[in-house]
């Protein structure tokens, strides 16, 4: 059972992929997007439904600290909705807090790269991590 796990930002969107038995996550790429150009990036990401087959759709909710909802949480709720209205995958929605920290942190403890660099891929391994805390947690 595959699931897709995303990110969403107001420009971004990182994606990734369990294996076929939900165990683990993978990052697969980012998504360029433009919320306020109303550009979601959905066209892409129907491509990646089709190669990967998932069966349900996690995406990050940026709750603020004190476990209260924001405007980026509205947006991912948002995007969520247009997930399941153009390709019927039903949308869980898993905590977010703390992973784009925890992947910037992982990115400059153990891969020890530039600043430009990591932005090109700190969506990518925050999705990473928002799927495998949801693994983790239900299976």
């Amino acid at each position: 059972m595959r699931i897709l796990g995303l990110d969403v930002g107001s420009k971004t969107v990182g994606v990734a992929v369990s294996d076929p038995l939900g165990f683990t996550a993978q990052g697969v790429e980012i998504i360029a997007i433009d919320e306020a150009a109303d550009e979601f990036g959905l066209d892409r990401l129907g491509e990646l439904i089709a190669q990967y087959k998932p069966e349900k759709i996690v995406i990050g909710l940026p709750k603020n600290m004190n476990n209260t909802s924001g405007p980026r949480v509205e947006a991912s709720q948002a995007y969520g909705e247009k997930v399941t209205q153009r390709f019927d995958l039903p949308v869980a929605y898993q905590d977010e807090r703390l992973t784009t920290v925890q992947a910037e942190r992982m990115l400059v403890e153990q891969a020890d790269i530039s600043r430009s660099k990591r932005k090109k891929v700190i969506d990518k391994l925050a999705a990473q991590l928002i799927l495998q805390n949801y693994l983790d947690s239900h299976f």
